[in-house]
């Protein structure tokens, strides 16, 4: 075991990072913070490890842009094609695939456009024909990025706000709550939307109107910030922390998350 020996007057500042716990900052998509998930594992990868887990909540388009300005360690984000584009630019490496869910339409209970059991190409057309309230986070998130792909299929330019089709530029939670309270439609990851009905309980007036479509599969993946484009980073924590929530163990938790028995996130590591 290796000795420090403090002398006198040595200040306590230094003598406090002596004992300092490493850190590993990383930036994620809302739906692992608004969910619990990363407050149920943070705890667990600190005993593990030693290591302080922090994270920023944001869309991953953010969190990418995080990434690309060296303001963090490792993503956490759920957006595939931009990922890889990440990577291709040299900003990203080491992506691995952590768990998965899917991405549901919902809408009021009452379904007044009519779009239940639809494929999600087939509700979006009948919401946005009969101008029935849609709710876009129009922030760029990884949900963003679905949705818009899934509006490019019936060619609407969902770039401007419009009296029926609503940008809130918010969070999944605060947009779900937006699109209850105007009888609105919005689409949301299933995570997200457990979470929310643990809230609302009976006071919820939404429910799931498109599900089980291929195109709705919602991918999270883990990447590191490559130090080559990033000095300040931390590589060795990063590979600590991949290493950690790809292991047996931890899919076990992740598999073991659940709300209103449900599971929020399916772990598929070594898929």
């Amino acid at each position: 075991m290796k000795k420090i020996i403090l002398t006198f007057g040595l200040p306590m500042l230094l003598i406090s990072c002596l004992y300092a716990k490493e850190s590993l900052m990383m930036a994620t998509t809302t739906s692992t913070d608004n969910t619990g998930l990363l407050d149920y594992l943070a705890p667990k990868f600190e005993k593990d490890t030693g290591i302080t887990l922090k994270w920023i909540a944001t869309g991953t388009g953010k969190a990418l842009k995080m990434g690309r300005n060296c303001d963090v360690d490792i993503l956490l984000v759920h957006a595939p094609e931009s990922e890889k584009k990440f990577i291709r630019n040299g900003f990203g490496k080491n992506r691995k695939q952590v768990m998965y869910n899917d991405f549901v339409i919902i809408g009021p209970k009452k379904d007044p456009a009519f779009v239940h059991g639809m494929s999600p190409y087939d509700a979006l057309q009948k919401i946005r024909k009969q101008t029935f309230k849609f709710f876009s986070r129009g922030d760029n998130s990884g949900t963003n990025k679905k949705e818009i792909s899934l509006w490019k299929n019936i060619d609407l330019d969902n770039k401007e706000s419009s009296f029926w089709y609503i940008q809130t530029g918010q969070g999944m939670l605060r947009t779900i709550n937006m699109a209850s309270q105007k009888d609105g439609y919005t689409i949301t990851d299933r995570g997200t939307w457990i979470k929310y009905m643990s809230q609302k309980v009976e006071h919820n007036n939404m429910k799931v109107v498109v599900e089980g479509d291929e195109t709705l599969f919602n991918q999270y993946s883990v990447l590191s910030i490559n130090k080559d484009k990033c000095s300040n980073v931390k590589p060795q924590l990063s590979n600590k922390f991949t290493n950690w929530i790809l292991s047996t163990d931890i899919q076990s938790l992740i598999a073991d998350f659940r709300l209103l028995g449900q599971a929020l996130f399916i772990p598929n590591a070594n898929k």
